[in-house]
């Protein structure tokens, strides 16, 4: 019964994978002669993208992207949040929970708005300081890859925050009474009772968000589409520039396989890494 659904998926999903790898060793263009007649060059797409300065940088980026918004600002803080909040009246738990999700459920693009209104030239931010005599640069030029991780970040740490909350609640509270009454400091007790017990969920939180921040597009594009120059470039709007905006739609596309072995990597090392803990 589930054959009907196997095959959907595999036309849906399957099919435009395979066809991405087998473009990604093509000198296919969207215009001119190669796009109705292109021809396989092998792993050429693959040996220009290692050469070139502009993809080292955007892979760069992309790192600091994911460290910054994701494992700092999303499963960190995430984990921070729900852990100081078990600690709360219901009420506080529902009025921050609130206030949390709603920033979640901000469409990206809103969410980019929003940020740019806040951090950009002639934003909130920046009259509010002025007005008090504090001269400020808008770190949406000088520090762009900051001010994405920020966005991000605000956005993205209420999956987290439910996740653990909910993990949380599940563990028995006498396990952490027993470990206060032996005198164990509240340090201990997260390092050794509940991070162990939650392992499960942070392998989930991990590869989630490691996935989603990697083939983060719209929020970046809208916030600062890349710039200034090549300052906030990650591997998906080099990828859209490649593949739309220079019609190298074969290169661009072995920018997205290199996303994607990045993004399996990491998800193989994460498994690999919680199982052997």
């Amino acid at each position: 019964m589930l054959a009907p659904f196997a095959v959907l998926v595999g036309v849906l999903l399957g099919w435009p994978i395979v066809w991405t790898f087998l473009l990604s060793f093509t000198n296919e263009e969207l215009t001119g002669p190669t796009a109705l007649h292109h021809k396989y060059i092998g792993f050429a797409n693959f040996s220009n993208l290692l050469t070139s300065s502009d993809f080292i940088s955007s892979l760069w980026h992309s790192i600091e992207y994911l460290v910054g918004s994701a494992y700092i600002g999303q499963v960190v803080l995430g984990f921070v949040l729900a852990l100081l909040l078990r600690r709360c009246s219901r009420k506080v738990q529902a009025i921050v929970g609130a206030v949390v999700i709603m920033s979640w459920i901000v469409p990206e693009v809103i969410a980019a708005f929003m940020w740019f209104a806040l951090l950009g030239q002639g934003g909130v931010l920046q009259q509010v300081l002025h007005s008090v005599g504090i001269g400020y640069s808008t770190i949406l030029t000088s520090h762009p890859i900051l001010a994405l991780n920020l966005a991000n970040a605000w956005r993205g740490v209420a999956f987290s925050m439910m996740l653990y909350m909910a993990a949380l609640t599940a563990i028995p509270k006498e396990l952490l009474e027993a470990a206060m009454l032996d005198g164990a400091s509240a340090w201990r007790r997260v390092v050794r009772i509940i991070l162990p017990l939650i392992k499960g969920s942070i392998l989930v939180d991990v590869v989630l968000v490691t996935l989603a921040t990697l083939n983060d597009f719209t929020l970046i594009f809208a916030l600062t589409g890349g710039g200034p120059g090549n300052a906030s470039q990650v591997l998906s709007t080099y990828m859209y520039q490649q593949g739309f905006v220079n019609y190298q739609i074969a290169y661009g596309t072995a920018v997205s396989v290199i996303l994607l072995l990045v993004g399996v990597v990491l998800s193989i090392f994460y498994v690999r890494a919680l199982r052997r803990s």
